[in-house]
């Protein structure tokens, strides 16, 4: 079967580190060009052009804005770009992927300075979820999410996990995978495939936000049966063997992508790889 990302072109909301940089990294790899956005201070800029030169190390387009994707006019302004970049034909593959939220509990607590206010909780599930429907109807509606074209999203499994400061989130991921089921469905008539990426604990700049990140990490390593934490690049793995399929067979689904983290929580399978 012949390849088809050679040539396409991907959208990556949250592009600048962690796993939408390293699929960013992937899929230029592939021969793919890249449309970035992220929302970063003025000192992150050098890493974020530091990437970009990269990416055109292999040869393709890369793209990069420094906006807020869960604003309505930025949103705007970037597909009207995607349209241009990409002649019309669209993206092969959209990756959600941002990850900023509050981390606050919902009830006052020792340790935290404040409780979860409602303008916190309305932020954070429309950047962590309500921003991927909102990104779809733009493009599908400007057709540029073609046939056999990969709608993929971010989830964790904090969707179904407490920590003191992660309640938002958490609800914001749940939301986030009940859009990805309702997109799949609507979207399974025009060849679109839409799925969630359910990522093992993963050391990333969003997670070090975490304010129980430490215990949660180290937990994490003693149970994973490979005996190591989940990387950016195996996330990156999995959108590209997903983006070269032009089936949308595999649609409305919460992919792990853990190494069977999740399944052997609980128990010390980490404990017994070899040295």
């Amino acid at each position: 079967m012949t390849n088809p990302l050679p040539g396409a072109w991907a959208l990556i909301l949250g592009a600048s580190s962690g796993m939408g940089a390293a699929t960013a990294r992937a899929l230029a790899a592939e021969g793919v060009h890249i449309i970035g956005v992220h929302l970063d201070r003025a000192e992150a800029e050098p890493a974020v052009e530091a990437l970009r030169s990269e990416l055109t190390g292999y040869g393709v387009q890369a793209h990069f804005f420094n906006i807020n994707a869960a604003r309505a006019q930025s949103r705007a302004g970037v597909v009207a770009r995607v349209a241009e970049l990409t002649g019309g034909s669209g993206v092969r593959v959209l990756l959600h992927s941002l990850a900023f939220g509050s981390l606050l509990p919902y009830l006052p607590r020792e340790g935290f300075a404040e409780s979860l206010s409602a303008k916190q909780m309305t932020m954070t599930l429309d950047v962590m979820a309500h921003s991927l429907v909102y990104w779809v109807q733009d493009l599908a509606g400007a057709g540029l999410l073609p046939y056999g074209a990969q709608v993929l999203a971010m989830t964790s499994a904090g969707v179904a996990q407490t920590l003191p400061s992660y309640g938002a989130v958490s609800a914001a991921k749940a939301a986030l995978e009940s859009h990805v089921r309702q997109l799949a469905c609507e979207l399974a008539h025009q060849g679109v495939a839409v799925n969630a990426l359910r990522a093992g604990t993963t050391i990333t700049p969003a997670l070090r936000q975490i304010p129980e990140h430490q215990t949660f990490v180290a937990q994490a390593a003693s149970v994973n049966p490979h005996g190591r934490l989940t990387e950016p690049a195996d996330v990156a793995e999995a959108v590209v063997l997903l983006s070269r399929a032009s089936s949308s067979w595999i649609t409305g689904n919460t992919i792990g992508v853990d190494g069977a983290e999740l399944i052997s929580a609980g128990t010390a399978w980490g404990a017994n790889k070899d040295d």
